[in-house]
């Protein structure tokens, strides 16, 4: 199975190699990212129960209270971590149930597909690469 690298980036999948001619987000090809994301998912999903049980069992009462406080900045730090991958899993959900309904790996600004390599980069992905870098040029001269 892939595993998730301490980025949360999904890595050791084989990539996909479609067919000569084949159609863009054939049921082969939805299967294979319904597996990226459905492995991801498990990963993070299994990140969050080390956590719970390492903040679980190594949650003390330290006298010293620099002690406490390295505990405590530690146990924040994890928990904004965990509340990004959260929400990394709800984006994971959403993009799952556009597969369901025959709506994933085209753009949502131009319609074009947006590619088997970028998916595998990012299977979120909901915008072809044109259409992301120039959301990201307009979001860097507006401040938005």
């Amino acid at each position: 199975m892939p595993k998730a690298n301490k980025g949360g980036d999904f890595t050791g999948f084989k990539p996909y190699e479609p067919a000569k001619g084949e159609e863009y987000m054939n049921a082969d090809q939805l299967k294979h990212f319904r597996n990226i994301l459905l492995g991801w998912k498990q990963e993070l999903m299994e990140e969050v129960d080390r956590t719970m049980h390492h903040m679980q069992e190594d949650a003390a009462n330290y006298a010293d209270p620099a002690d406490r406080a390295t505990q405590e900045e530690e146990f924040s730090l994890e928990l904004r971590t965990r509340d990004r991958e959260r929400k990394l899993i709800k984006k994971i959900d959403k993009t799952i149930d556009r597969i369901d309904e025959d709506d994933y790996g085209f753009c949502d600004s131009c319609g074009v597909e947006i590619g088997i390599r970028r998916l595998e980069a990012r299977p979120t992905a909901t915008l072809c690469i044109d259409c992301k870098t120039l959301a990201e040029i307009k979001e860097k001269q507006t401040g938005i």
